[in-house]
């Protein structure tokens, strides 16, 4: 491993997974700003463990735009594909850890799905990026 320890890159891929259930629970309670936050959690630190782990360190941010910048140092073609093709919806996700937290803005069903789902495509995008580098 490159940085970070084995140790801390499970914990945050834990933690990621932990947030994504959480996201799923939260959906099928309707409280569908929870799950909105939680999907961004969970997205969030499926970069961070990726780049701890292929790159040695990460942001202490709390974008998902950052991240996947930082990580066109693994693989700029397959990351700039990847943004260009979820580029709305990465911001929707990015946009969601403030204004679930801080703004009067009421989430419905369908965004919690999306934002679940796109959570899902980052988590699924990072270990495709480990797997290219010979880490998955």
């Amino acid at each position: 491993m490159f940085g970070g320890s084995k140790d801390e890159v499970e914990l945050m891929k834990k933690r990621s997974t932990g947030f994504l259930d959480v996201a799923k629970y939260s959906l099928n309670q309707g409280s569908y700003d929870i799950s909105a936050f939680c999907a961004e959690q969970a997205a969030q630190l499926s970069l961070k463990s990726t780049l701890l782990e292929l790159i040695g360190d990460f942001p202490r941010t709390h974008s998902i735009i950052f991240p996947l910048g930082e990580l066109r140092r693994v693989d700029e073609k397959e990351v700039d594909a990847f943004v260009q093709k979820h580029k709305r919806g990465l911001h929707n996700l990015e946009d969601a850890y403030l204004i679930s937290r801080y703004f009067y803005k009421i989430f419905d069903r369908e965004d919690g799905e999306y934002l679940i789902s796109l959570a899902e495509e980052v988590a699924k995008f990072c270990e495709k990026l480990r797997l290219g580098m010979g880490k998955g």
